[in-house]
């Protein structure tokens, strides 16, 4: 199996253009065991980029990483994310000491406000870059954050290295403005629900290509997803089954005439839209 392309954080880290995500995981000790042998086959299969969240099941999923990553940890790009009632500069330091505790860690590489909240955005810099200082993290981003707030984030710093936002067939409205703007700034978009949430398993839109490729129409929809450079998708998944079809969408190239096929479906964006969040 061909090593998964990657690509560049403004940092200069290079990162592979699919990872492994973990929302609603660890919410369910029972499943806990199933959760941890998916991780690992995902980074058996060179999925190396882990992303989870302090929200997930408040810290549950962060357990889960954790137990995934032991004695592994050299292997993993290992991201997480404050939630932006945490974003003030004393409770970022905290919550991400929090993050490390539950990780089994001392490190995490990228480090992420979770989305805007009250809190002005050079405070929540400013404890990102004091943890980059004492070697909590390696490097700080973002999630959910919209044009106008990168603007923003831009007039307060340089050193964002990902926008981690919603972004899937059924949800284009980034490729208006946002999109653009980030790839004219070299900062990788993160996409989160890449395959929606189970939404394009068996999805007779996409039937005929799966057909012509030979995969599932939930492969497709991921290949469509990382047919952009500077694009990293990060589906969860917990049944081998599913880790290792992912794993085979990286290597999947769709064709110009699949990609129109798609547009005549699912629509781009004419005009701007508000950011999507779920």
């Amino acid at each position: 199996m061909p090593a998964i392309r990657t690509t560049r954080l403004p940092a200069g880290v290079d990162v592979p253009v699919l990872g492994q995500g973990t929302w609603y995981m660890g919410e369910d000790r029972r499943r806990a065991a199933d959760e941890v042998a998916a991780l690992r086959l995902g980074l058996d299969l060179s999925m190396s980029l882990i992303d989870t969240a302090e929200m997930y099941a408040s810290g549950g999923a962060e357990e889960v990483v954790r137990e995934a990553i032991a004695g592994r940890r050299d292997e993993v790009f290992l991201v997480s994310k404050v939630l932006p009632s945490n974003a003030s500069r004393q409770r970022t330091i905290s919550a991400c000491e929090t993050s490390l505790r539950r990780l089994g860690t001392d490190h995490i590489d990228l480090y992420l406000l979770h989305w805007r909240g009250g809190v002005p955005l050079a405070e929540t810099v400013e404890a990102f870059k004091a943890l980059m200082a004492a070697g909590k993290i390696g490097h700080w981003g973002v999630s959910n954050f919209d044009v106008d707030d990168m603007q923003e984030l831009a007039r307060v710093s340089n050193g964002v290295q990902t926008n981690q936002v919603l972004y899937n067939l059924e949800s284009r409205g980034i490729e208006f403005d946002l999109l653009p703007a980030s790839q004219r700034a070299s900062i990788p978009t993160m996409a989160y629900s890449p395959i929606g949430q189970g939404g394009f398993a068996g999805d007779d839109r996409l039937a005929a290509i799966a057909g012509r490729h030979g995969v599932s129409t939930t492969q497709v929809a991921l290949a469509w997803v990382l047919r952009h450079e500077g694009i990293i998708a990060i589906p969860k998944a917990v049944r081998p089954e599913h880790v290792r079809a992912n794993r085979a969408a990286a290597d999947l190239v769709l064709t110009e005439a699949d990609l129109a096929e798609l547009d005549a479906v699912f629509s781009p964006p004419r005009r701007k839209v508000p950011l999507e969040m779920i």
